[in-house]
């Protein structure tokens, strides 16, 4: 007896809608139909789509999909390269914020009791977008963001960048380039700011390779079960 899209639906804990946008952009194997016209799912198709929504936590939705579509192109080794590049781009992540928890941690004991070891007069914009390595608008974006706070010049209101001000771009600048969300490094600001200390930097590495292991799993997870789809439909 075939299966209907409720079935599906249920199953994987999505809506009847969903299963045919799957089937659309080929999460889904081809659905034969009937002289009437209709759907005629079976076992494959279950399978198809409970393997993508393992999929999706680990590599992502966009990767998830390609993987599923390159095997019901016949073509695992496109598959098997999407899977080792998200697994190269994690590993790169995991690199990445490890560079960063060095570097940061040398830059926060620099700041630490609210005396900056920075000195010298203050930067303007283009100044400290080239020390930091990179555009003007960014700083900008930061400041809209409301991570980063230049002062201003009264008559001209040019930006100027103190010692504090430095620091902060210097903590954004390697919490960004460890691919850290603005909600991650308001709070290593904050604690900077208002106490001197470095825990809520410690927090927010901690956290980061927290979430490299959840993603980790779930990669695992998700080979795990195409491994089982691959194995059953060929």
């Amino acid at each position: 007896m075939g299966l209907r899209p409720v079935d599906l639906a249920r199953r994987a804990g999505i809506s009847t809608q969903l299963v045919r946008n799957y089937e659309d952009v080929g999460i889904l194997p081809e659905v034969p139909r009937s002289e009437s016209g209709y759907r005629q799912y079976a076992e494959v198709h279950l399978q198809a789509l409970l393997t993508y929504r393992t999929l999706a936590p680990g590599f992502g939705r966009e990767t998830a999909t390609s993987i599923m579509c390159a095997v019901h192109d016949g073509d695992d080794a496109l598959a098997f390269r999407l899977i080792d590049a998200s697994h190269a781009e994690l590993h790169e992540q995991r690199l990445a914020t490890d560079a960063a928890s060095e570097a940061l941690g040398a830059a926060a004991e620099e700041f630490l009791d609210g005396v900056p070891a920075l000195s010298g007069p203050p930067l303007l914009v283009g100044e400290l977008a080239a020390q930091l390595g990179v555009r003007t608008s960014t700083l900008r974006v930061w400041e809209s963001a409301e991570l980063l706070m230049p002062l201003r010049e009264q008559g001209t209101k040019y930006r100027r960048y103190g010692p504090v001000q430095v620091r902060d771009a210097r903590i954004i600048a390697m919490l960004r380039r460890g691919r850290y969300g603005f909600d991650q490094i308001r709070p290593v600001l904050d604690g900077l700011r208002q106490t001197g200390s470095a825990e809520a930097l410690k927090a927010a590495v901690a956290e980061r390779r927290a979430a490299h292991d959840r993603r980790t799993r779930a990669m695992i997870d998700g080979s795990a079960k195409l491994h089982d789809y691959l194995g059953g439909n060929r």
